[in-house]
């Protein structure tokens, strides 16, 4: 089984993310990835990463999870990157930078968003 990265999320985003892919995929180990060499040691797993749109922590690149998503698309990087944004404009950029279609926090509870997390894990290994 996929781990799930939570990149660029603040702590109390972190729990509600958390227990919303622990009821998708038991078993799944969930972290909080808020900087680039946490993030890059993550990639050197099987994981799926569900980024922030708006970035928490210590990143530098770009100015925000979209450039993020970007940046991983145009690199080796290989892990399902699903963004974590109630905007629909902000879904549509970063699926074309790269990432699957993701989920607002306010679809946390969502048939569709369990199925999109699921959809991701497949994709790995």
């Amino acid at each position: 089984m996929a781990d799930v990265m939570l990149v660029g999320h603040c702590g109390p985003d972190a729990i509600m993310l958390r227990t919303v892919v622990q009821r998708a995929m038991p078993g799944a180990s969930v972290e909080l990835v808020n900087d680039h060499e946490a993030l890059d040691a993550a990639l050197e797993r099987d994981v799926v990463l569900l980024v922030n749109r708006e970035l928490d922590g210590e990143f530098t690149t770009g100015r925000g999870g979209i450039d993020l998503i970007r940046h991983l698309g145009e690199s080796s990087a290989k892990a399902p990157m699903l963004l974590v944004s109630n905007f629909e404009d902000a879904q549509a950029q970063a699926e074309a930078a790269g990432a699957m279609p993701g989920f607002g926090k306010s679809d946390l509870y969502d048939e569709a968003t369990t199925q999109r997390l699921m959809d991701a894990a497949s994709r790995c290994g």
